[in-house]
Order: C-alpha cells, then sequence, then structure tokens
C-alpha cells in the first residue's frame, strides 16, 4: 500500500474509533500510531518519525500542538483531536518508554561521518541534543533518527515553514549550507 494511501486508511480508522477511544488501554490506543511510526515507535516509512525513546516532554509538547492545530497535519490533528491533557501526558510517557530507533546500518562514509561529528560541534547541536544526541526534557533525540526526516525536519526549520514551541532551531539552521544539513542527518542517523 503506498504511503498516502495507508496515512488515509488510517485516518479513516483513526476516525472511527475515536468514540471507543476512552474505553481502550492506552496499549490499544497505540496502536494506530504504529501503522505509520512503526511497531514500538522504529518507523520504517518515509519522512515519518521514529517516536521510541523521545523525551516525554518534549512528546508531550508535539502532541499538544497537533491538538490544538499549531501544527498542521491533518493526520496527526486528527489522531489527537478530542484528547485531554492526561491522555496526552500517557501517550507521551509510554512513547518515551519504547526502545530507541537502532543507528542507521550499512556501509558508512567515514568522511562524511567526521563532516557531521565536526558541523555537530561547530552549530552546538551537542549542547541542546546532548553529546550523545539523545535529546532531553523539550528537546528532541535525533539519534538513529531516520535521515529523510532529520533532512526534512531541518530543512523546514531553515526555511522558517515548521513550527516550533520557540524560534531557536530556526534561528540555528539560518547558516547551516544544505551540504551540511545532509552530513548533519547522516552523521546523526547513524549514531546509537
Amino acid at each position: 500500500m503506498k504511503p498516502a494511501r495507508r496515512r488515509l486508511a488510517v485516518l479513516i480508522l483513526l476516525c472511527g474509533w475515536a468514540p471507543l477511544a476512552w474505553a481502550q488501554s492506552i496499549t490499544e490506543r497505540l496502536a494506530p500510531c504504529y501503522s505509520c511510526h512503526g511497531d514500538q515507535g522504529q518507523s520504517f516509512n518515509p519522512d515519518t518519525p521514529s517516536l521510541g525513546a523521545q523525551p516525554s516532554p518534549y512528546l508531550l509538547i508535539q502532541l499538544y500542538m497537533f491538538r490544538e492545530k499549531l501544527r498542521n497535519v491533518e493526520l496527526m490533528n486528527a489522531a489527537v483531536k478530542g484528547f485531554t491533557d492526561d491522555d496526552l501526558r500517557a501517550f507521551a510517557d509510554t512513547l518515551a518508554k519504547l526502545p530507541p530507533p537502532p543507528a542507521a546500518t550499512g556501509p558508512a562514509d567515514p568522511a562524511r561521518l567526521d563532516r557531521g561529528r565536526t558541523l555537530v560541534q561547530q552549530h552546538r547541536c551537542n549542547i541542546c541534543h546532548l553529546p550523545d544526541l539523545a535529546g532531553r526534557d523539550n528537546v528532541p533525540r535525533i539519534a538513529g533518527q531516520r535521515e529523510d526526516f532529520l533532512v526534512k525536519t531541518m530543512r523546514e526549520y531553515k526555511a522558517n515553514i515548521r513550527p516550533g514551541y520557540d524560534a531557536s532551531m530556526g534561528d540555528v539552521m539560518q547558516p547551516v549550507t544544505d551540504a551540511d544539513i545532509l552530513d548533519l542527518a547522516y552523521f546523526a542517523a547513524r549514531q546509537p
């Protein structure tokens, strides 16, 4: 099934399940999320983030932004429509306990890894996202994240089209070239 059709099917299922959502356990309620974000939050869908091991406060903020339509992604806006604050907290806490995504595998280009490592320090990604890029508090884990998702996200911050709860990423990304974005994503995706 093509990703667009899969997402439409998930949206239909989510909307149909909305009245039953409050009667289900958190495990049952999370099941539709895994159709896009992958089993145990390990995404295999292009441009779709892995959610495993993301810090709970970060997830809570993102879910809140989707619920309030401060971030407009139709599927996500529909998925959390009607969620209470307690629902958002339960989802965030449960997803944060999932295992982290595995680092990208396959042959790695040592020169790109070195450039990426240098860029992480040069642009101080290691300050907010931590030296191991595992994230903390309201800062996401980028270690092991899908490379295509990281590229898309950094480009959106640079173009000032991805809303955030503050302007820091937009500011950080302004001097970063597209070639640097590719190397940063390459490096981060290959970190455990």
